[in-house]
């Protein structure tokens, strides 16, 4: 048997695990199985990496940036981002960091949205966050980072004035605010200077119809869950262990 897994901290409500799970038996793939490996640290992760019989490895938070010490190497995409949520395990031993949200974000934002802003906002700063800013970045679209903190690359949430959010089309939600069970909560962000020119791509997909959306639809913006990222970053990853 081939073990594939995802790596995080308590996963237990991850898309990962149930999406290979079908894919390996529409595609009567036998000889292949996905786990869940939830590691509470840093060094439980490393372990996870030592045994022999994984063949190749998701990451999820909190480890995206953490995990890269304990690799071999990283593709040229993946050391560029700074995060890591794909692991491939070579024949000769060797692990090495690649990165699929880029490509599942990118693919899954203009397959829905077609404006040509130039300016989106990057609601918080973990590992997701960075390949958001690699695919804008790329496109051409001008990121800046919102946080609860203001740093020399992110502004507060309560500097967002109806003056600033009427210069950002694209608002992409990296944070895990909404998230099942704490379905209720939302990124502090003036939605009421939302308009229809508005659009709202959250990387939550449980719910799929999440608060920051909801917010979002009220007020004419266009809206979009993290479903089609993950199946696009998903497949990606298959490629990469398959290759």
């Amino acid at each position: 048997m081939r073990k594939f897994g995802l790596i995080g901290k308590d996963i237990d409500y991850s898309f990962s695990r149930g999406y290979f799970a079908e894919k390996f038996k529409r595609e009567h793939l036998k000889d292949c199985h996905y786990v869940n490996f939830d590691c509470p640290t840093i060094e439980a992760v490393f372990s996870t990496l030592k045994q022999g019989d994984i063949a190749g490895l998701n990451v999820t938070i909190p480890y995206k940036e953490k995990i890269i010490p304990a690799l071999d190497k990283l593709s040229e995409q993946a050391r560029e981002i700074g995060a890591v949520n794909t692991v491939v395990f070579h024949p000769d031993g060797s692990l090495e960091g690649h990165n699929t949200d880029a490509y599942g974000f990118e693919h899954a934002l203009f397959d829905q949205w077609t404006a040509k802003q130039p300016k989106a906002l990057i609601l918080g700063t973990g590992g997701a966050s960075k390949a958001i800013e690699y695919v804008l970045k790329k496109k051409s679209i001008d990121p800046q980072f919102v946080s609860r903190q203001s740093n020399k690359k992110s502004i507060r949430y309560d500097e967002l004035t109806s003056a600033v959010m009427a210069h950002y089309g694209l608002i992409v939600n990296c944070t895990p605010l909404g998230t099942f069970p704490n379905t209720a909560e939302a990124p502090p962000i003036p939605y009421d200077t939302l308009t229809e020119q508005h659009f709202l791509f959250d990387l939550i997909y449980n719910p799929s119809l999440t608060e920051f959306m909801k917010r979002g639809q009220a007020k004419g913006a266009k809206t979009a869950n993290g479903m089609q990222m993950l199946i696009h970053q998903a497949e990606q990853s298959w490629t990469l262990w398959n290759s």
